[in-house]
């Protein structure tokens, strides 16, 4: 399989049918970190369509892949990890990357999923855009 620059150390993923990018995408905004006083979520995650390939990428490895500074961490990391590994366990998509005890993983409570019916009530913020000079 042809190596895509810049792509070597994200979680490249499959989907069934084609319209999952967009349910997956819906459900990214939906996972991050909060700020439960300022009740705003800020993703952690986007997917990422690249040459016929899809791969899950913390925003932090887009700014890395633009070329603008960017410190990403082993937390950083371990949460998209986890939550690659939870959209896989809800068969919203399949882990192409193979993921083992060794992988760095953060534990599910660090990480805020918010239900589709609380959407309204808070503040979704991302900190990166696809498709715009963010």
């Amino acid at each position: 399989m042809e190596i895509i620059p810049g792509t070597e150390d994200f979680v490249e993923i499959e989907l069934k049918e084609r319209e999952d990018f967009l349910t997956v995408r819906e459900t990214l905004t939906r996972m991050g970190i909060s700020s439960f006083h300022k009740k705003t979520l800020y993703q952690s995650c986007h997917i990422l369509h690249k040459r016929g390939r899809y791969f899950l990428v913390h925003f932090k490895e887009l700014f890395k892949l633009d070329g603008k500074p960017t410190t990403i961490s082993d937390s950083d990391i371990g949460r998209r990890n986890r939550i690659a590994s939870l959209l896989d366990e809800w068969g919203l998509l399949k882990l192409k990357t193979k993921m083992n005890k060794d992988t760095i993983m953060v534990p599910v409570k660090e990480i805020t999923i918010l239900p589709y019916s609380k959407k309204d009530e808070w503040v979704l913020e991302t900190k990166y855009n696809i498709g715009t000079n963010s």
